[in-house]
C-alpha cells in the first residue's frame, strides 16, 4: 500500500477531530500521482474529493485494511502505525506551517527502514509552499 498523509511542521494531522488544513492543488497533485490506480479513503476524506477526477476513489471506513499492494490510501484521521507492515511507500504532504494539533503522525519514519526517494515543492492554492516527500521502505 502507498499511504498518503498531510502533516504540519510538527507532524500534526488533526485538531479536535478536524483536519488542520486542506488545499485543492495538493488534491490535484495526489490525483495525478495515483492516476489509473485505486485511491482508498474514508467518508470523511471523500467529501474533499467529491468533485475531483483522476483516480478510482474507493470509499471505505476500513481503507487502511482494504487497500492492497500498489493501492493508494489517503489517511487524514487514521493512525497508520498499525499498518506499517503493509506500507511499501509513504507520501507526506507537508503544509510548512505549524497548526494546533492533537493527533500526530508518529514513529513510522524513525525505525530506520525508510529512504527518502524524492522531494517536490509546489505552490498550493491556500499555502505558499507545500512539500511532498516520498519515502520508500528498504
Amino acid at each position: 500500500m502507498i499511504a498518503v498523509v498531510c502533516v504540519d511542521e510538527k507532524n500534526g494531522m488533526m485538531f479536535h477531530g478536524r483536519r488542520q488544513s486542506q488545499d485543492r492543488i495538493m488534491r490535484e497533485n495526489l490525483l495525478q500521482e495515483c492516476r489509473g490506480k485505486r485511491l482508498y479513503m474514508n467518508e470523511y476524506s471523500a467529501r474533499l474529493f467529491k468533485d475531483d477526477e483522476g483516480a478510482e476513489i474507493i470509499v471505505s471506513e476500513n481503507s487502511l485494511k482494504d487497500a492492497g499492494e500498489g493501492d493508494f490510501c489517503f489517511a487524514e484521521d487514521m493512525d497508520i502505525n498499525d499498518y506499517v507492515q503493509k506500507i511499501e511507500t509513504l507520501i507526506l504532504y507537508k503544509w510548512n506551517r505549524c497548526y494546533p494539533a492533537d493527533f500526530f503522525l508518529s514513529g513510522i519514519l524513525s525505525d530506520g527502514n525508510w529512504i527518502l526517494d524524492r522531494t517536490e515543492e509546489f505552490k498550493g492554492y491556500s499555502h505558499e509552499r507545500i512539500t511532498k516527500e516520498v519515502y520508500r521502505k528498504v
